[in-house]
C-alpha cells in the first residue's frame, strides 16, 4: 500500500536551517506529484512546495520562494525540503502528500489521497 513517511522535523532557532525528508512506497514514484504541506495550531493545512518526480518541475507558495527548495531523489524515492532563514511562522507539522493527477490547484489539500504522520518544526529561541 502507499505510504509516506516524513523525517526530519526538531526545534531549530529563528534564522536557522532544517531539511525535511518524505520517504515514499507502494507507488510509481518516477510519475508522481508530491507536495509538502503544513499545519499550524488552530489553522488550516496550508500547500507549501510540489514537485513533479519524472520531470522535476517544482512549484511553491510566496511564503516559501526564496527560502525553500524542494527537490526529489528518485532512486531513493525521496523528496526533500530544504528550509532556510526560518521564522517562528513557520512552526507547523509538516506533511508530505501524493495521490493526485496533474499540479493545478496543487496547493489544495482535499485534492490529495495520500498523507504521511507529519513532522514535527519548531522555531523559537
Amino acid at each position: 500500500q502507499v505510504q509516506l513517511v516524513e523525517s526530519g522535523g526538531g526545534l531549530v532557532q529563528p534564522g536557522g536551517s532544517l531539511k525535511l525528508s518524505c520517504a515514499a512506497s507502494g507507488f510509481t514514484f518516477d510519475s508522481a506529484v508530491i507536495t509538502w504541506f503544513r499545519q499550524a495550531p488552530g489553522k488550516e493545512r496550508e500547500g507549501v512546495s510540489c514537485i513533479t518526480t519524472g520531470g522535476g518541475n517544482a512549484y511553491y507558495r510566496d511564503f516559501a520562494k526564496g527560502r525553500f527548495t524542494i527537490s526529489r531523489d528518485n532512486a531513493r524515492h525521496t523528496v526533500y525540503l530544504q528550509m532556510n532563514s526560518l521564522e517562528s511562522e513557520d512552526t507547523a507539522v509538516y506533511y508530505c502528500a501524493t495521490g493526485r493527477a496533474g499540479v493545478v490547484g496543487w496547493w489544495v489539500a482535499d485534492l490529495y489521497v495520500y498523507w504521511g504522520q507529519g513532522t514535527q518544526v519548531t522555531v523559537s529561541s
